[in-house]
């Protein structure tokens, strides 16, 4: 009963916000994700055959599920959603089900107040718990991404390292490579090289795990002519493992910024695009940043988050303006969102 009471007060504090209720459907085509969104929910998609033979899934992600029903069906652009996630974790113990209350802000191009709008709303309908210490954590993919782009290093391995960002052991590994030099062997990239040139004869618009058949061969190209020689890679290394080690009190951050960039000769307006983080100087809850923070979700590419009640998640989300586009969008849709787990209350 306490729980029913609390759902109903954290949908009033959805609607009151201007957020509107969206259904997405519990039964998704499994291949369709897989292919569009990478091999990120293979592993934890529960599947089966409908009685045509075609592979179906119950839904494992309600973003991915609220986005599809937003391009099949133009629902409104700032849905509220209540209902059931169904996924396999790692975790020992985990249930396969995951009541959740959401929103999700698609579309819209103003990009630092919807990030405030959707961190607040969420916020305000975590006090409904009523406890007292609410913790936020916050990070910032585009950061890494910035960072990335500025260092002077081959246009390969820029790719791979914001590609894997979100696999943290997997971009360990890369780390290390990358530190001593040790790129991919010979025979491998002769593959790559045969296969590039059997893509060029393909429908150029086909997806492949979430990327069009164009957007890999542009890659690849890069790939073929970026010099094969490069002797910086500890330095390189050096300074990338020293940002992903800033955390600090948000008030602190634009300093802990400035000294990162002096201390390794980095341009600061690569860390220009910090309006999403600032705004949030406004709410006087715990807020720390913490550039390591929000890697385990690949679809994320701006602004993610974290609130904490006496020291359990009982929230998160964050900006995912590719996603869309992977899901079927002709182009890049801005789109932010968060969940409340409701079996943390």
């Amino acid at each position: 009963m306490r729980s029913k009471k609390l759902s109903e007060k954290i949908i009033k504090t959805f609607k009151s916000n201007g957020f509107v209720l969206s259904e997405p459907e519990v039964l998704l085509d499994s291949e369709y994700i897989i292919q569009r969104s990478g091999e990120k929910f293979r592993s934890s998609m529960l599947t089966f055959e409908n009685e045509d033979g075609k592979s179906m899934c119950l839904r494992p992600d309600l973003t991915v599920a609220s986005c599809i029903k937003y391009l099949q069906s133009k629902t409104a652009s700032r849905i509220y959603y209540s209902g059931k996630a169904y996924r396999r974790s790692s975790q020992k113990g985990s249930d396969f089900v995951n009541d959740q209350l959401g929103i999700e802000i698609l579309g819209s191009k103003n990009e630092a107040q919807d990030d405030y709008k959707v961190i607040c709303t969420i916020l305000n309908a975590a006090k409904k718990i009523k406890r007292k210490k609410i913790k936020i954590k916050i990070g910032d993919i585009s950061l890494f991404k910035s960072l990335i782009n500025s260092l002077d290093m081959p246009e390969r391995w820029k790719l791979r390292l914001i590609r894997h960002f979100w696999r943290p052991k997997y971009f360990e590994e890369l780390l290390n490579r990358l530190e001593k030099n040790s790129d991919i062997d010979a025979e491998n990239f002769d593959t790559d090289k045969k296969r590039f040139y059997e893509m060029k004869k393909m429908d150029q618009e086909k997806n492949i795990v979430g990327r069009s058949i164009s957007e890999i061969l542009k890659r690849f190209n890069k790939k073929i002519k970026d010099p094969r020689s490069f002797k910086e890679g500890k330095k390189i290394v050096k300074i990338i493992r020293s940002f992903l080690k800033i955390n600090c009190k948000l008030s602190q951050l634009n300093k802990k910024l400035t000294d990162f960039s002096k201390k390794n000769k980095i341009k600061r307006n690569i860390f220009k695009n910090l309006k999403s983080i600032q705004n949030l100087k406004k709410i006087k809850n715990d807020i720390n940043f913490i550039s390591n923070f929000g890697r385990e979700i690949e679809y994320y590419t701006g602004i993610v988050f974290e609130i904490l009640v006496d020291e359990k998640e009982i929230a998160r989300g964050g900006r995912y303006d590719d996603l869309l586009k992977s899901l079927g969008a002709k182009k890049n849709i801005p789109a932010v969102g968060a969940a409340i787990n409701l079996k943390n209350i």
